[in-house]
């Protein structure tokens, strides 16, 4: 694959393993029981130093109204225990992946985290044990670079783009600009030698500049690029529970929030990132999203979730041990118990979550069951299927004009990677294969005798290649 093996898995419905190698299983399909699954960790809830305005999560402080201060959100050491005891236990794999997340996890410490390495040694019983850790940087600082340098930690980093686009919505609890502080703290984990990826929202302000986002985002040192869509739907009153950001299936009233990406620009914004990747960047840069759908063109299993024709093993668990089909789905119908009163194991394998994961597959519609781009969306994410079909059949994905733009867009190109990789050639050979494509076409057009010559020379074409004609 063009990518990198160790992504780290902090989109909401990342799910595990990768690169699965069962190329004929029927779509639809579900196991009876995941052998590996993974689950995003919220050790202090939705706690964080940030009020990112578009950030889903922060409301689910409502789901917990006895909290006070966030010291009474942090995940208790006996449930620190039995979550990793359980999660090391529970699957049948030699590699272990944990994922922590927020809310924003530095706010308990580098100390917490130590205790987290010395639990998961304790109960590693032979297995490898890697770990992700997702962050919007601003706390970090020596004593965290050397102590995720020596953990060898996977660090998600968030940031939008350049400073003006960044700080559109990533701001601090007093309104103030983050840009400056992530910088700094990115700085720190170049300095320690830190595995990082950078993980991009990308929201209605961010999506009308692909190319200045793209290349900030080289510039700042990533080599590996999550690119994530911002949509939400607003109900006009809060539920029960004081949530205000809905699910597909809530029957209030709702509309698509302002900073939520429209589907078109969405398509063009990677539309435009592709086409410069592809001509130049290819096994120097990883984009995820382009990954994935060179999987999806090999046949293979996608290794992120939300373009599998099912999903379900990728969970969300609170600081209390609460338990929740995915992190996109943190609504008390999805709850699927607690750690603490029942076996981890059997609440990640229930009948509950197996049928979440299958509804993927059997609440499609037929207008995306006919789509020629299916095998590469499936669908997408069921958090965003709340339109209506051409033909009025509900279940629709929001975000489904651009995904076509962007699918029909790649297909040659992704045709000639994989075919180059099945013939166990690089996929890089791609930007030869575009560039001369391109000169190909070039010369099918008559240049102007005051036209550069098309042979590089520098020449006009009437003193060069042209000469006498």
């Amino acid at each position: 694959m063009t990518g990198a093996a160790n992504e780290l898995r902090n989109d909401v419905g990342n799910d595990c393993p990768s690169l699965a190698s069962k190329m004929n299983e029927p779509l639809g399909c579900a196991p009876s029981r995941f052998p590996a699954f993974h689950i995003m960790t919220k050790p202090v809830g939705p706690i964080c130093n940030l009020n990112c305005k578009y950030c889903f999560y922060l409301e689910k402080e409502n789901l917990y109204p006895a909290k006070a201060a966030w010291t009474n959100w942090a995940m208790q050491d006996n449930v620190l225990e039995s979550y990793i005891r359980q999660y090391i236990e529970a699957q049948s794999v030699p590699v272990i992946s944990f994922a922590w997340q927020g809310g924003e996890p530095t706010i308990l410490g580098v100390g917490y985290f130590r205790r987290v390495v010395e639990l998961q040694k304790k109960y590693a019983n032979g297995k490898r044990i890697e770990n992700a850790f997702q962050t919007n940087g601003i706390l970090l600082d020596d004593e965290w670079g050397e102590f995720l340098a020596e953990n060898r930690f996977l660090v998600g980093i968030s940031i939008d783009g350049p400073r003006e686009l960044h700080d559109c919505y990533r701001v601090d609890n007093g309104g103030q600009p983050t840009f400056d502080r992530v910088l700094r703290g990115l700085g720190f984990l170049k300095e320690y030698g830190v595995a990082f990826n950078t993980l991009t929202t990308i929201h209605n302000e961010n999506c009308r500049h692909p190319l200045l986002v793209y290349r900030f985002l080289k510039e700042v040192g990533s080599g590996y690029l999550q690119f994530i869509p911002i949509v939400e739907r607003v109900a006009f009153k809060p539920s029960e529970d004081g949530l205000v950001l809905i699910g597909p299936a809530h029957p209030q009233e709702a509309r698509v929030s302002a900073w939520s990406v429209e589907p078109g620009q969405y398509g063009k914004f990677l539309c435009a990132i592709f086409d410069e990747w592809v001509r130049q960047d290819v096994g120097r840069y990883f984009v995820q999203i382009f990954d994935v759908a060179l999987e999806s063109w090999l046949g293979l299993d996608q290794s992120l979730c939300v373009f599998r024709p099912t999903c379900g093993a990728a969970m969300a668990m609170e600081h209390n041990g609460d338990l929740y089909s995915c992190d996109h789905f943190v609504y008390p119908e999805n709850k699927l118990g607690n750690i603490m009163e029942q076996p981890l194991s059997s609440l990640a394998n229930s009948e509950q979550q197996r049928k979440f994961g299958r509804d993927k597959h059997d609440t499609l519609p037929e207008y995306c069951r006919k789509c020629t781009v299916r095998f590469a969306c499936n669908g997408e994410c069921p958090k965003h299927r709340f339109i209506r079909t051409p033909d009025g059949e509900e279940g629709l994905n929001y975000l489904c004009a651009g995904y076509k733009m962007f699918f029909k867009h790649i297909d040659p190109f992704m045709k000639f990677m994989a075919n180059e990789l099945l013939h166990q050639r690089p996929p890089a050979n791609v930007m030869d294969w575009v560039r001369l494509g391109e000169r190909t076409s070039a010369a099918k057009k008559s240049p102007g005798r005051n036209d550069p010559c098309l042979c590089g020379s520098g020449r006009k074409f009437k003193k060069c290649c042209g000469r006498g004609i």
